[in-house]
């Protein structure tokens, strides 16, 4: 099983629109991209300069249905309103 786990850091500006916009945007992949097998979205509550503000757990059967899911129309959409509201994004993927 492959996890893929990725952190954003929203910019001030509606920040907290923008967030439960995007959480809504990575929750309904799961309904779009058959690849995705289970997907997780966390709203950080920490108050803490090293802490982001999103997190992203998802999980893929293989590295390749993980490829798929980075290049799927749906998700590439998420991606450049992603993009437009965020700062920093940091990203790891490994193998369980």
């Amino acid at each position: 099983m492959i996890i893929h786990i990725v952190m954003f850091k929203f910019k001030e500006e509606n920040k907290k629109s923008n967030i439960k916009e995007v959480a809504e945007k990575l929750n309904s992949l799961s309904k779009l991209i058959p690849e995705l097998k289970s997907i997780e979205v966390g709203v950080n509550f920490t108050d803490s300069d090293r802490a982001f503000d999103l997190s992203l757990y998802s999980t893929f059967e293989t590295k390749e249905d993980l490829a798929s899911y980075a290049i799927h129309p749906e998700h590439l959409k998420v991606v450049e309103l992603i993009k437009s509201m965020t700062l920093e994004s940091k990203v790891v993927d490994y193998i369980l």
